[in-house]
């Protein structure tokens, strides 16, 4: 068959593009379409994508298009309707919930959404910006409720929804009034050497305001343990998490898979405050390497984490339950035979698989 993936943009390296990355993997024959493509964005991932066919729309030549991602999504939808599929079999659509992916041209083709989530700047869920000016809210508000039209009419355009938990299968439901299948984002987890833990604890990923990374910082400033932070902020984030973080918190920088891997192995914990979590890659990728989770009970961790066996989950997310949890969590003797365990049931292969 004649396969072509559609993709948001491709500018930063998170969970959904690893699970582009699978999905070229499992269809190696297929064509890659998406609105802009910046590889020198990705840091250590630049290369992840350079041996496939990718294609873009007319945004890839607008100047500064690095820089005008939020703004760019009002446009977005005429790019991808720009976009003539309609002379392959099938297409799969990787919908970050960015973009409006689904408004591809796909004449008979059958159009499949692997869903990460709808957007969730339209429909009240936090996001990696905010929106402080009163002004610029009222005119939001008015763009984004012309947005959800535009996203429900795009929705029925796809044959069939994939969503990349139950949490996104109900907002499947609620948001487009249909019904998806669950298939989890493949998790990939070297063999690493369970050696002995540091007392660090360590947080980290995309470094964005839906994340709750302040929440983790101001509560590690009150109990004073060591906390390590990986990855690359967003919109300016970055630089207020540093002038609010104390001596105790050491940020590592974006870092690569290796790194990654080697900083969750020497933890003691993965701390995870992130709000509506779609999925949650980087708990399952710690529980891969046999340490334990503290996380907030919010989204898809409560799908992934085992509360009592894999971690430990926090009801509310704010500082003062967060050092609540940890404290819970000093007090146990969590096996990581049983995070490593609870992480395969979201490996590559039954991704493939399914």
């Amino acid at each position: 068959m004649k396969i072509a993936i559609v993709h948001d943009y491709i500018k930063e390296y998170g969970g959904a593009e690893r699970v582009l990355e699978r999905l070229l993997k499992v269809f190696p024959q297929a064509d890659v379409f998406t609105s802009l493509y910046a590889p020198e964005f990705l840091g250590p991932h630049k290369k992840r994508f350079e041996d496939y066919n990718i294609q873009t729309t007319w945004i890839n030549s607008i100047p500064a298009k690095e820089k005008l991602i939020s703004p760019l999504r009002l446009v977005s939808p005429f790019a991808f309707k720009s976009l003539d599929l309609s002379s392959y079999d099938i297409i799969i659509v990787s919908q970050t919930g960015a973009y409006f992916p689904n408004l591809v041209k796909k004449g008979k083709a059958k159009l499949v959404c692997y869903t990460h989530t709808p957007p969730r700047y339209l429909y009240g869920l936090k996001t990696a910006r905010e929106i402080k000016n009163v002004a610029s809210k009222i005119i939001s508000s008015a763009a984004f409720h012309a947005l959800r039209i535009v996203d429900f009419n795009a929705a029925k355009n796809v044959d069939q929804f994939i969503a990349n938990s139950e949490e996104v299968r109900g907002r499947i439901q609620k948001f487009y009034r249909r019904d998806a299948e669950v298939i989890y984002p493949p998790v990939a987890v070297p063999n690493v050497i369970q050696g002995r833990k540091e007392q660090y604890f360590l947080t980290g990923g995309r470094l964005a305001r839906a994340k709750g990374i302040d929440v983790i910082i101001k509560a590690f400033n009150k109990n004073s343990l060591p906390l390590r932070i990986f990855g690359r902020g967003f919109a300016g984030y970055e630089e207020e998490l540093k002038k609010l973080a104390k001596d105790n918190i050491t940020f590592v920088g974006e870092v690569s898979d290796e790194k990654k891997f080697e900083l969750m192995a020497g933890a003691k914990a993965f701390i995870f405050a992130s709000y509506d979590e779609d999925f949650g890659i980087t708990p399952v990728e710690s529980m891969g390497v046999g340490t334990p989770v503290v996380a907030f009970k919010s989204g898809g961790v409560k799908e992934t984490v085992v509360d009592g066996v894999t971690g430990v989950f926090f009801e509310e997310n704010t500082p003062e339950a967060l050092n609540e949890a940890v404290r819970k969590f000093e007090k146990l003797n969590l096996n990581p035979d049983d995070a490593v365990t609870r992480a395969e049931k979201f490996s590559e292969k039954e991704f493939d698989r399914k």
